[in-house]
């Protein structure tokens, strides 16, 4: 009787774990089960710039992640860098926390994603560019390293070192290590390359932090592909030569490919080009597009391979089934050009160098215009989402329309962490945006409000499948992006009482804003 009695409270036993662990798999938000979250920012990189996205670049890390999670076709920043930053930190327009035209004032009216994950128990780390005008560690982070301002020299952003060239610079930018400021930063390494030094604080951290119960929040900020253009030699050289052939031929295999994969589908049109005719350059042009975009490619090549430094080590460390990783670029591949005086081939420490209009224009296939614009090519940035313990459905493409914004609500649902209506005693605004959590269990999301981007001489508004976008005070176009996702055939003419509406939240939006 005694032995019948203790293999019935076996089996009950094994019934209850097995219940538990059903509610955890139904519930991977709730306490016992909250993930560790990494989300990887880089900069200035162009939708079609990925493998996965149909690039011929190098990145097998980020595909891995792809072909293991999702995928997503119609997410957005900001078109620039600083307000796409802000929003992603805030999950509030740029606008709302004091970033819609500058990045010299501190966030106001909201809380950072360091601050709300930290009241739900998280370690929270950042590594990686700012580009904003507070101390990371002054605002939820308990460890920061990386650059507070804008783009810098990725070999040496400080001082000419003994027996070095001068590095290029366009001014004296600010770093930071935890709470200490650097201004110049001037490396003591003489091996020191951006993208590898913030992945080595981050695996620095993670292997510091390794035997902690709590969840932990890495922030991984990367400055490539942003000019300057710069990279190690041996990577170059993977590249060298394979844009020999020009834009157009790399514009139309990256179209071609991304529809073979599956990543786009027949109601994408490639829109008129606006690079320069590779005929019409000389032998010598020709040699330096080639090695722009050479030493480019190397610069997400790096990028992917320490990527997959962290990937490596979130499975030494056991912790990479439940690891959230989210992946996206804070604007479209930029036209902007940098005129500086510098020494030494492109590529290099002593010379600066940008990526340019024409491979800008090959870099966001399929899309058109650029970083600063409000059109696809400038805020449509490719997204990749893995969480192998929750996404069961791998290798997903998914056409939700998103922004920065989201990102807020959606992390906390997972972590189940409630946003606080204050903060330190002052209050603070909900956040604008909608999470997407429910995507990633295979449930539909229904986006309850419109989209809106301002920056410089662009703006824009979305609402289910119709956009309204502008470029300099011109006239409103509109695009039907269920049919017509690369803007191509503007219906503002046929369809007036649609622009009438959109640029009626539009400027709602925008007093809003104003206030």
């Amino acid at each position: 009787m005694k032995s019948y009695s203790m293999r019935l409270h076996a089996v009950f036993f094994i019934i209850l774990l097995y219940m538990s662990s059903c509610s955890r798999e139904e519930h991977p938000g709730s306490e016992e089960s909250q993930p560790n979250i990494i989300v990887i920012l880089a900069d200035d990189l162009g939708w079609s710039d990925l493998g996965c996205y149909g690039s011929e670049i190098n990145t097998p890390n980020l595909d891995r992640l792809a072909n293991t999670g999702m995928r997503f076709t119609q997410f957005y920043n900001t078109s620039k860098c600083f307000p796409s930053r802000a929003a992603l930190l805030t999950g509030l327009y740029a606008q709302q926390v004091g970033y819609g035209t500058t990045f010299k004032n501190p966030i106001v009216n909201g809380i950072t994603l360091g601050e709300a994950l930290k009241l739900g128990g998280y370690r929270t780390l950042w590594s990686g560019k700012h580009h904003g005008n507070e101390r990371p560690t002054d605002r939820g982070f308990d460890r920061y390293f990386g650059l507070r301002d804008g783009a810098a020299n990725h070999f040496n952003p400080g001082l000419q070192r003994e027996g070095e060239v001068k590095p290029a610079q366009k001014r004296v930018r600010t770093w930071y290590i935890d709470s200490t400021r650097y201004q110049p930063f001037t490396p003591p390494n003489k091996d020191f390359y951006s993208t590898d030094e913030y992945t080595r604080y981050a695996l620095q951290w993670l292997e510091e932090y390794k035997d902690e119960k709590a969840p932990f929040f890495l922030y991984l900020a990367y400055t490539a592909p942003h000019d300057p253009l710069m990279a190690w030699p041996d990577d170059i050289k993977k590249y060298r030569g394979k844009y020999s052939a020009g834009y157009e031929v790399i514009r139309k295999n990256r179209f071609e490919k991304q529809k073979k994969i599956g990543l786009i589908g027949d109601n994408y049109q490639l829109p008129e080009a606006t690079y320069e005719s590779w005929d019409q350059l000389s032998e010598v042009q020709r040699d330096e597009e080639d090695l722009k975009m050479a030493v480019y490619a190397a610069m997400v090549d790096r990028m992917d391979q320490n990527i997959g430094k962290v990937l490596g080590k979130l499975s030494a460390m056991g912790q990479r089934e439940n690891t959230l990783i989210i992946f996206l670029s804070d604007n479209g591949s930029s036209a902007e050009v940098v005129n500086l005086e510098g020494t030494g081939e492109i590529g290099t420490m002593g010379r600066w160098t940008s990526l340019g209009a024409d491979w800008a224009n090959v870099s966001n296939t399929p899309f058109r215009y650029y970083k600063n614009y409000s059109y696809e090519g400038g805020i449509n940035t490719p997204m990749i989402v893995n969480w192998p313990v929750t996404i069961k459905t791998p290798g997903v493409v998914d056409d939700f329309y998103g922004h920065f914004i989201d990102i807020m609500p959606t992390l906390l649902e997972v972590a189940a962490i409630t946003y606080p209506e204050e903060y330190k005693g002052e209050p603070i605004l909900p956040p604008a945006g909608t999470s997407f959590a429910n995507i990633l269990h295979k449930r539909e999301v229904r986006r309850d409000r419109p989209v809106f981007w301002e920056w410089g001489d662009g703006k824009a508004v979305r609402k289910d499948h119709w956009k309204a976008v502008s470029h300099n005070n011109q006239e409103w176009d509109l695009y039907n992006l269920e049919i017509d996702p690369t803007e191509a055939n503007n219906l503002a003419e046929q369809r007036p009482e649609i622009v009438k509406e959109l640029v009626r939240l539009f400027d709602n939006w925008q007093k809003k804003m104003n206030r």
